[in-house]
């Protein structure tokens, strides 16, 4: 796990580097990223189903999983392009969502 953090920060700064815009445009810009990533999903599950007249099937289901890492790994970006620590923050947020279903589900 160690190494992928490393990987995301180094991408993170090589981003940081041929953008140099104030922060907050910096975020932006990657949050528009992280959304163009969610759709190439999209696009890719309904080339996956064929849903697309025009185009049949166009993608398959590895294709629609290439795409989910891409969505990850731009949020793990984004998280890291913040600053401070982003694999603490991240790591405190899953357990935090862990707790939480794990609650929700005992009392269902």
């Amino acid at each position: 796990m160690e190494e992928t953090w490393e990987l995301v920060n180094s991408l993170a700064v090589k981003l940081d580097t041929h953008f140099d815009r104030s922060d907050e445009l910096r975020w932006t810009v990657q949050a528009l990223k992280l959304q163009e990533e969610a759709g190439e999903v999209a696009e890719a599950v309904i080339g996956a189903l064929g849903a697309n007249p025009r185009k049949g099937f166009s993608h398959d289901w590895d294709d629609v999983r290439k795409e989910t890492c891409d969505v990850a790994l731009s949020a793990l970006v984004m998280l890291a392009r913040m600053g401070g620590d982003p694999r603490r923050f991240f790591e405190e947020h899953l357990r935090s969502v862990a707790a939480r279903d794990t609650k929700d589900s005992s009392t269902a």
